[in-house]
């Protein structure tokens, strides 16, 4: 089996245990996700099965899209509801002044990744000091928030709580989000829910939860389930080659392609199968096209 699965990771359980799961479905060792989602979290996971696995490095690049809660008044080490409270505040801002707070995140931002995350410092991840009781410091990281979207803004008990969509690039935490908000206004906060609504072309209403996929291996059609692996790529433009050009793609060779623009294209055969990513070049004066990833299909002989 070769493609995409577009899967609901439900919360509790972590992004390798749904890998591990689809593995046992799809009787396939190779099988990756693109793009953790922390396991108090859910919403939209790929995984790429078989051959797919050579797109992951695309889809990991893909802007995401999440539904957040944050709660205001009470801030934790981790900067969600799983951690530690660190302290309370009354929240004194207005409603307004909420909104505008949040607001004033969009575009181009500079975010600290928090000490309970996978990023690498010092061979080691930040997660596995955090729990040593070591903070390091850690540099701030380029992030985009495209767009976010206030749905709705509640008070109960000296807290509160605001619900909120977001539209952002790739590696950017929820969670750091919500605590520079409570920080900006003086009062804490902390993340309390974590929807994945978007990731890339890979959208929620579109995904299948690992019951739906249980099912459709009973019924021997989770291949129905499965997405081209091509449709991670889609905007790569398309070039259309023939069976002699494909083998020569195949052993390495470059092929002369004028009008090449773009670093990277979709290379299929003229009957419109998938055949490899390929990279543009210059050789000599030349414009060329290379081979950057092949991922061929058995059923095609070259």
């Amino acid at each position: 089996m070769d493609g995409i699965l577009s899967i609901v990771k439900p919360i509790g359980l972590t992004s390798f245990a749904v890998v591990a799961r689809v593995r046992r479905l799809t009787n396939t060792k190779k099988v990756g996700h693109a793009g953790t989602l922390d396991p108090d979290a859910s919403g939209v996971l790929p995984v790429c099965v078989g051959k797919a696995t050579k797109v992951i490095e695309f889809l990991m690049e893909k802007d995401k899209a999440y539904r957040v809660g944050l709660m205001l008044g009470k801030a934790t080490d981790t900067q969600d509801a799983s951690g530690e409270v660190l302290y309370e505040k009354p929240v004194y801002a207005s409603d307004q002044e909420i909104r505008e707070c949040i607001q004033g995140f969009l575009g181009n931002q500079q975010q600290i990744p928090p000490m309970y995350s996978a990023v690498h410092v010092g061979g080691k991840r930040l997660y596995e000091l955090a729990r040593q009781g070591i903070e390091v410091e850690r540099q701030p990281r380029p992030v985009t928030f495209y767009s976010i979207n206030i749905l709705h803004i509640e008070r109960t008990d000296n807290k509160v709580t605001v619900v909120f969509d977001v539209c952002c690039s790739k590696g950017t935490y929820m969670r750091t989000l919500c605590h520079d908000i409570g920080e900006r206004l003086g009062c804490g906060g902390h993340m309390t829910s974590l929807l994945r609504t978007g990731s890339g072309p890979f959208l929620l209403d579109d995904a299948h939860t690992l019951e739906e996929l249980e099912n459709l291996k009973n019924q021997q059609k989770l291949e129905n389930a499965l997405i081209g692996m091509d449709q991670a790529i889609l905007r790569f433009p398309p070039v259309y080659v023939s069976v002699l050009e494909a083998k020569r793609l195949k052993n390495g060779l470059e092929l002369d392609f004028t009008g090449l623009t773009e670093e990277f294209y979709r290379v299929y055969l003229k009957d419109g199968c998938f055949l490899a990513i390929g990279k543009s070049d210059e050789m000599e004066g030349r414009s060329v096209l290379r081979t950057y990833k092949w991922i061929g299909n058995e059923h095609i002989v070259l």
